[in-house]
């Protein structure tokens, strides 16, 4: 089976954090991935910056897949941004809601990920291929677990091609959640999501905050190592690796890895599971 890899970038901030992305695109496009995904802040953020990245990808020769948020947006400005989508020969979107940002006190004109790929399906027909959010521990705003399928079902229904999930580190969850959404007659391919650990204390700050389980036995281990740099890098690496070869034997058509602007621990698991060249 072939194995279809993707990678997320966030838009940087500075001249620097552009020239240091760029490095490490380059490195992390020795993996082949079949697109590189740049996120969008909610209500046009980061609009700029992502355009500006996005862009230089697709210059680069690389797939982009462009993140786009509809909290805050109007069907006039999410026009125009699809244009320049199509401008720039972009053939994929990851579709989603978005968070509200702070002090944003209109949602805008799309309440939810279904209306804005209904949307783009109306305005653009078949030009993009449209990756949605699907959430293996739910969505931490469901109000309980069939909400959320229901909810994921309509944005496949919307006309979703494919699907990314959240981050996770339990398996159980992932393959529960495929026996869900197959159980509902969906199926569209539904990529995990992969998260490398990078370090345990912003980790753990942000899994509580996104509803992204770390299981017991995991924070343990990690409380153990302390300010032990090495060891937590070492071991994440291992819990990620088992994680992917799990996913992977039980047959996920993929990886999508959250590469937070680095190539080194994605690359590291990829050569471990045999999906990166020799050095």
């Amino acid at each position: 089976m072939d194995i279809e890899l993707s990678i997320e970038f966030f838009p940087p901030q500075t001249q620097e954090g552009a020239a240091k992305l760029r490095a490490e695109r380059e490195k992390l496009a020795l993996l082949n991935p079949a697109f590189f995904s740049v996120t969008y802040g909610a209500g046009g953020s980061t609009r700029e910056r992502a355009f500006a990245t996005v862009k230089e990808i697709a210059e680069a020769g690389h797939a982009a897949a462009p993140h786009l948020s509809c909290v805050g947006s109007s069907r006039e400005g999410i026009r125009e941004i699809l244009d320049e989508f199509k401008a720039e020969g972009v053939r994929r979107i990851v579709a989603l809601r978005g968070d509200l940002p702070s002090g944003m006190a209109d949602p805008g004109e799309f309440r939810y990920a279904n209306e804005l790929v209904e949307f783009i399906r109306a305005e653009t027909g078949d030009w993009f291929h449209l990756e949605v959010a699907a959430y293996p521990e739910w969505h931490p705003q469901a109000r309980s677990p069939r909400d959320d399928l229901v909810n994921f079902r309509r944005k496949v229904d919307a006309g979703a091609d494919s699907a990314i999930t959240q981050y996770f580190y339990n398996a159980d969850a992932y393959f529960h959640f495929m026996g869900e959404v197959r159980a509902m007659g969906i199926e569209i391919p539904i990529v995990p999501g992969i998260m490398p650990i990078f370090g345990f204390s912003k980790l753990a700050r942000f899994s509580d905050a996104c509803g992204a389980e770390i299981p017991r036995w995991m924070r343990r281990k990690f409380e153990g190592f302390g300010d032990d740099t090495e060891s937590v890098r070492a071991f994440g690496l291992d819990v990620v690796t088992e994680l992917c070869e799990s996913l992977l034997g039980g047959g996920a058509p993929g990886l999508h890895f959250y590469s937070m602007n680095s190539a080194a621990l994605t690359t590291e698991i990829c050569r471990r599971l045999g999906l990166a060249p020799s050095a």
